[in-house]
């Protein structure tokens, strides 16, 4: 069994993007820039963008946060984002989710320009996808991808079960596992909630991507022999012993599942450092203008 380090992979890559930032300035090129905006004071969002902010500067990028408390309204968050979409220093620029019930997500989503849209979320970036188009992809799946291609695990041919159907990692990772290219060119089964023969299906898979928040759903006796899982779940769990007061839990039951697989991402520091690495890497290319002009 392979332990999947994605702190590692992570580390690595925002090295080279720093170098190919440092190459850029020396040749006259503007520094990326990016922007993120936070809203209200939800634990897990303030950690991610915290770390956010923290990889732009190992990446040498500028960044900046936009902070507002929960009762922003909708026309003020919207306003901010066509600020950022018409502000020329701007590279790439993300709202983190989830936004306040009062506040509608798809519509501050398709208010960012797509040209922007480093987070991926944009529908004309999600189409573009979908058809194997130059595009942002969504940070998530394609932190997944730059694992299976760093540990050279093979997906063609391979039955890919992907748990669960959220835009975010979902939908997109079964579509990037169907693409005529590598990491893809799988057969790929998406499972959720309506599912009635999960065990089953899993128990056929040459890999699982589980992405479902449900802490220790897929167990041993869901698992064949040599699979490759890759546990995308990060649900907080209340722990004492913890100075936090909770701690990190996957999707898989890791302890048990382990011993059973060719290569596992543990949680935490799998999935997670990857899905923060390829924003970097989108705002690398947005600086770049690398896909749109």
């Amino acid at each position: 069994m392979t332990l999947i380090d994605g702190k590692a992979v992570a580390t690595a890559i925002k090295q080279e993007i720093a170098q190919e930032v440092e190459q850029i300035l020396r040749a006259g090129g503007k520094r990326p820039h990016l922007a993120a905006i936070l809203v209200g004071h939800d634990g897990g969002s303030e950690t991610y963008v915290h770390n956010k902010v923290l990889s732009c500067e190992q990446c040498g990028f500028t960044s900046t946060l936009i902070r507002y408390e929960d009762d922003v309204t909708e026309a003020e968050l919207l306003a901010q984002v066509d600020k950022l979409n018409n502000d020329p220093d701007v590279d790439g620029f993300i709202v983190q989710l989830p936004l306040p019930k009062h506040i509608s997500e798809q519509k501050i989503i398709e208010a960012i320009d797509y040209r922007k849209d480093v987070d991926g979320f944009h529908p004309i970036n999600v189409g573009r996808m979908a058809i194997g188009l130059p595009c942002y992809i969504s940070a998530t799946p394609n932190g997944i991808l730059q694992l299976f291609k760093y540990y050279n695990i093979e997906t063609s041919g391979k039955h890919c079960v992907v748990l669960g159907r959220s835009n975010i990692v979902g939908k997109p990772m079964a579509q990037l596992m169907m693409q005529k290219r590598y990491p893809g060119d799988a057969t790929v089964t998406v499972c959720h909630s309506h599912t009635t023969n999960i065990k089953e299906e899993c128990l056929k898979a040459d890999i699982i991507i589980a992405a479902l928040g449900q802490p220790h759903f897929v167990t041993a006796d869901m698992v064949k022999e040599g699979a490759v899982i890759i546990d995308v779940g990060t649900t907080r769990v209340p722990d004492a012993t913890r100075k936090s007061g909770f701690r990190l839990c996957g999707d898989v039951d890791f302890d048990n599942v382990a011993p059973k697989c060719s290569f596992i991402t543990p949680v935490p520091g799998g999935v997670g450092p990857m899905t923060i690495c390829s924003l970097m890497k989108n705002t690398l290319s947005a600086g770049k203008k690398e896909f749109y002009k």
